[in-house]
């Protein structure tokens, strides 16, 4: 009962009416127009602080949480799909975003192949069709290669769709003297 009274009042908190809860049930509620199957969002064409189409936008990631389950795709690398996927739907087109994420901490084991991911959890890498998908938008998925020698992981183990980096803290600090903004994850 509590939730069914929660569900429109939030709803009227963040500006909607009651038909918010009717709406989210709406196939067309969420959407991945880019990014497809990942990074969900829910455009609002009315809302504040929305990109500028013409604008050039630098994002530097620093994925550091690991996946909730081995099963399931990272959070942290959804969001920069989820990232993409609301630039794009504000009218910036892909050319203008210059993304790079950097895996490190205990997001590291994302970026493994497949098999070194099954040996390593007994399941497949989940996050491997999103770095594919994330790599066709035009953004670098890349790891620390400090955090990788931490994990004891071979470098050889790392998808060959994701760029090896020095550092996590070379590659923030370097994109960000080159005017990267950063977005921690």
């Amino acid at each position: 009962m509590q939730k069914v009274a929660l569900i429109p009042l939030t709803c009227l908190l963040f500006g909607a009416s009651l038909t918010c809860q009717a709406k989210q049930q709406d196939s067309n509620f969420w959407q991945t127009p880019t990014v497809h199957d990942y990074g969900r969002i829910h455009y609002l064409p009315n809302s504040a602080f929305k990109p500028d189409a013409h604008q050039q936008y630098k994002i530097v990631f620093a994925l550091n949480q690991g996946a909730e389950k081995p099963d399931q795709v990272n959070q942290a690398l959804d969001h920069v799909a989820r990232t993409v996927n609301l630039y794009v739907a504000s009218g910036v087109p892909l050319k203008n975003l210059h993304f790079v994420a950097v895996a490190y901490g205990k997001a590291t084991p994302l970026v493994l192949r497949d098999e070194e991911y099954r040996k390593k959890f007994g399941v497949a890498n989940p996050n491997l069709p999103l770095i594919d998908a994330l790599k066709k938008a035009g953004v670098t998925v890349s790891v620390c290669g400090q955090a990788v020698a931490e994990h004891q992981f071979d470098y050889g183990w790392i998808d060959e769709r994701v760029t090896l980096a020095l550092s996590a803290l070379t590659t923030i600090t370097t994109l960000e003297q080159q005017g990267y903004s950063l977005m921690m994850l």
